[in-house]
């Protein structure tokens, strides 16, 4: 049996893999190992809870809630709220766990739960497994006025949200930073649907706001930071300054120039490493990606005088990097965007105000920001039922990798990496041209495929 805890939490179809069963379970065994670390804040141990808005997310939070009282533990029902705002609330109300709900920028019918720890982290992968072994034991069950108590949230905790991040950029009631801006918002019909725009319209931004209207069913279709075609469009037909889209739970955005060309995370992260440095407030004069960020922003970054550590795939990771060496900025071409002094995790709506507030001060078009950081050609191929354990080890898959990069030289990269959940391998070839990245990726999967077989 494989690991129950994937990148960012447990993920799968809803009432299938991820049922209410499982639900229940995870939060009586989460519960009881969060709450063993160390001393509750509280006279009782308390989490929050939060979810996105697709439909399986009613039941599994309460679900999870269940879970959570079962094991004496009591329960603050937050809603629908971005995780990032789980996480920050998760702080900010002293609680000794919170749990998400979604499924982040999968389709509808999947789900997924994400845990937090005290001070609104994400677990490591010891804690993870600590969970999972605790899973299906007998425990003693407290009884009585033991039993947790579940309530629901008014909104105050959404509120308390949107006045963090409006902050962050220096807004108050008589200084709206991002007044002459007009930015184009797609939602997703996700979890950012109503705090997205009600931050950057409270920092002074002109907002046209598509794609918030959700109804458990439409979350992440055709819409977000994975099919930008919308925002596109209406970034060009609103005359816009700019767009974002966020993902379904607004932990990651993308941003579209004013001629709709697309502004991704690693060219967000260069525009924020760049003024960070410039004004003393970047640690280290450092930035945290990871290896599938585009050599292309490690290029721009170095002739900026700003060095970059890379990590593994996955928030959490850019962000232990990060905490462990005291940086401030990080996160991954996909749009996780991590400002260590505001967030303990990937925030899209954060990240939005800040890449604003930073094309407002500059008085440059968002085009002529992104412009610093040329995106060198990319192609990825994805070769599926081989074995994926073997891609590091097999002589001839090696060999193909240095003939791939001995022919590439300076002005590219190859990275072979298996995915955590399917037997597949994704191979990623940057080069100088699209032809020759699509050539040597073609090349290096035909001996991956051919090699690596089931």
């Amino acid at each position: 049996m494989g690991r129950l805890f994937g990148t960012d939490g447990v993920r799968g179809l809803a009432n299938r893999d991820i049922t209410a069963e499982l639900a229940l379970s995870l939060g009586s065994a989460a519960a009881r190992v969060l709450t063993a670390q160390g001393e509750v804040l509280g006279p009782r141990p308390r989490a929050v809870v939060g979810r996105d808005p697709r439909a399986s997310g009613e039941l599994l939070t309460g679900a999870v809630a269940a879970g959570l009282a079962s094991a004496g533990v009591d329960v603050v029902d937050l809603g629908v709220l971005p995780t990032p705002a789980l996480a920050y609330l998760v702080s900010e109300m002293g609680a000794d766990l919170g749990v998400m709900i979604s499924a982040s920028h999968n389709a509808m019918p999947d789900n997924g739960i994400k845990f937090f720890q005290r001070g609104g982290l994400k677990l490591d992968d010891a804690v993870e497994d600590a969970v999972a072994a605790v899973l299906h034991e007998d425990w003693e069950r407290p009884v009585g006025a033991a039993v947790g108590r579940v309530r629901l949230d008014p909104g105050l905790a959404a509120a308390q949200y949107v006045k963090h991040l409006t902050e962050s950029i220096g807004t108050t009631l008589d200084h709206r930073p991002l007044e002459g801006l007009r930015i184009a918002l797609d939602c997703a019909n996700g979890a950012a649907s109503e705090v997205g725009p009600q931050a950057l319209r409270e920092a002074g931004a002109d907002v046209v706001v598509m794609n918030a209207s959700p109804d458990g069913r439409n979350i992440n279709e055709k819409c977000g930071s994975t099919h930008p075609e919308q925002l596109q469009a209406v970034v060009v037909a609103s005359e816009a300054d700019f767009g974002v889209a966020f993902d379904g739970d607004a932990d990651r955005c993308i941003a579209v120039d004013h001629d709709g060309r697309i502004v991704d995370g690693d060219q967000i992260l260069g525009i924020l490493a760049g003024a960070l440095k410039a004004e003393g407030r970047l640690p280290s004069d450092t930035l945290v990606v990871t290896v599938m960020s585009n050599l292309g922003l490690l290029l721009a970054m170095r002739e900026a005088g700003i060095s970059t550590v890379q990590t593994a795939v996955g928030d959490r990771y850019v962000l232990e990097e990060m905490r462990a060496r005291g940086y401030g900025l990080g996160g991954e071409q996909s749009g996780h965007i991590i400002l260590a002094d505001h967030a303990t995790t990937g925030d899209g709506v954060l990240a939005a105000l800040h890449l604003a507030a930073r094309v407002k001060a500059a008085g440059q078009r968002l085009a002529d920001l992104a412009a610093g950081i040329q995106r060198l050609p990319q192609t990825l191929v994805n070769v599926r039922g081989v074995d994926k354990a073997r891609a590091a080890t097999d002589d001839d898959v090696k060999a193909a990798v240095v003939a791939a990069e001995e022919r590439l030289g300076d002005t590219g990269r190859v990275l072979l990496r298996p995915s955590g959940t399917e037997p597949v391998v994704r191979v990623m070839v940057e080069a100088a041209s699209q032809e020759q990245a699509e050539t040597e990726a073609g090349l290096l999967a035909s001996v991956v495929r051919e090699r690596l077989a089931l």
